[in-house]
């Protein structure tokens, strides 16, 4: 089952966000969330917002738990 959650109008280049993007793809919900608060690039704040809002989804929408997050 695939969760997703969107975000628009970021003012930053895709090549940035792609940097980040793949250093948690593949983590599970709860690693990748504890990783992007310690990372220092500009690009983590918004990939964590969205990262918060797919578990949130997830858990309201589809009744999933966040430890079976990945």
């Amino acid at each position: 089952m695939e969760v997703k959650a969107s975000l628009k109008h970021l003012r930053l280049s895709a090549r940035k966000v792609r940097l980040v993007t793949d250093l948690i793809s593949g983590m599970d919900a709860e690693k990748a969330q504890a990783n992007l608060k310690f990372l220092s690039k500009r690009a983590a704040g918004p990939v964590l917002k969205i990262l918060n809002s797919a578990i949130a989804n997830a858990e309201n929408d589809l009744k999933l738990q966040k430890s079976n997050l990945y």
